[in-house]
C-alpha cells in the first residue's frame, strides 16, 4: 500500500502490446519488499503516438521506462543521449530521466551476462561463443559478451550480411568475430571449440516445435542459452539437456535486464531473489512448467 500517492515515483514500460508483460509484477514486488514509494505501470503506446509519449516523459514526473517492441529502435532519435551499451546494440530497452534529459540505455546484454554468472556460474572471459540470430537481442548480447572479455564471437544467421553486422559490433567491443550461415557444416566447425551457444532467434517460441540447428551438434561441456522464455523449456533446451549439456532458459536475461534497469532508476541494489521469485511464480502459472531443470 502506498502511503503518499501524491509523492509516488512512477516508472513503467512502453510498447504494444504490453498487457502480457511480467515486468510490472517483478518491479512492483521489489518496490514493496524494499518499502519504496514507487510504482511500475504498463503504458500501451501506438507507433504513431511514440513522439507524444516520449514528450510526456519529459513533462511528467516519470523517472524512467522500459521500452519493448515495436519501439526499441524508433525511440532513439527522440532521446537526448545514448549510453555506450545502447549505442552498440542499436536499440534502447531502458530510458532514464535525469535533470530533464532522457538517456537511452540497453540492459539486455548486461542482464544476459549477469544471468550467466548468477544462474549458470559461467564467466565469458577468454571463451568462444556462437550466437544464433542477427536481431536486436543478438546484437546486444554479442556486444556485452565481447565487452565482458569473450575471446571470439561467431554469429550465425540465414542472411550472412546481417550476421556480419552483428559480428562487427562484437569486434568493435574487443572480441575477434566471424559471421557464418545457418548451415550444419559451418555450425559444426564453430561449435567444436565453443563453450557457449546463445539462441537469439524466435525459433522455439510457444507453439513452435522447430529447432534452430541439428541437435547432434550439441555436446558437453557446451552451455546452451535460449533467450526465448515462453515456453520455459524450448525444444532446443530440451534437446541440449538430453545430450548432457548445461542449459540456461530465457528467464535469466528477463530477470537480470529488469534488475539492471531497477538499479539505474533507483540507485538501489535490486532485490534479485524477490524479483526471481515473482517472475518464476508467474511463469510457472503461465506455462504450467517448472522453471528449473530436473536433476
Amino acid at each position: 500500500m502506498l502511503a503518499a500517492p501524491g509523492s509516488t515515483t512512477v516508472v513503467g514500460i512502453i510498447g504494444r502490446p504490453v498487457a502480457h508483460s511480467l515486468s510490472p509484477l517483478m518491479h512492483n514486488r521489489a518496490f514493496q519488499h524494499l518499502g519504496m514509494n514507487w510504482v511500475y505501470v504498463p503504458f500501451e503506446v501506438r507507433e504513431q503516438d511514440l513522439p507524444a509519449a516520449v514528450a510526456g516523459l519529459r513533462a511528467l514526473s516519470v523517472k524512467g521506462v522500459n521500452v519493448t517492441i515495436p519501439h526499441k529502435t524508433a525511440v532513439i532519435p527522440l532521446l537526448d543521449e545514448l549510453t555506450p551499451a545502447a549505442a552498440a546494440a542499436g536499440a534502447v530497452n531502458t530510458i532514464i530521466r535525469e535533470a530533464g534529459r532522457l538517456i537511452g540505455d540497453n540492459t539486455d546484454g548486461s542482464g544476459f551476462v549477469r544471468s550467466l554468472a548468477e544462474e549458470a556460474g559461467f564467466d565469458p572471459k577468454g571463451t568462444r561463443v556462437v550466437v544464433l540470430g542477427a536481431g536486436g537481442a543478438a546484437r546486444a548480447v554479442a556486444a556485452a559478451l565481447a565487452g565482458a572479455g569473450c575471446a571470439h564471437v561467431a554469429v550465425a544467421n540465414r542472411t550472412v550480411d546481417k550476421a556480419w553486422a552483428v559480428a562487427e559490433v562484437a569486434a568493435r567491443c574487443g572480441a575477434q568475430a566471424a559471421a557464418l550461415p545457418l548451415e550444419r557444416r559451418a555450425l559444426e566447425e564453430a561449435l567444436a571449440g565453443a563453450q557457449l551457444l546463445v539462441q537469439a532467434t524466435p525459433v522455439g517460441m510457444a507453439g513452435d516445435q522447430s529447432l534452430p540447428l541439428d541437435p547432434d551438434l550439441l555436446q558437453p561441456p557446451l552451455l546452451v542459452a535460449d533467450l526465448v522464455y515462453t515456453p520455459l523449456w524450448t525444444p532446443l533446451l530440451r534437446a541440449a539437456r538430453a545430450r548432457g549439456c548445461a542449459v540456461l532458459p530465457g528467464w535469466g536475461m528477463l530477470l537480470y535486464q529488469g534488475a539492471e534497469a531497477f538499479e539505474r532508476w533507483t540507485g538501489v541494489r535490486a532485490p534479485v531473489a524477490v524479483m526471481r521469485e515473482a517472475l518464476l511464480g508467474a511463469l510457472r502459472v503461465k506455462t504450467g512448467e517448472e522453471p528449473r531443470a530436473e536433476e
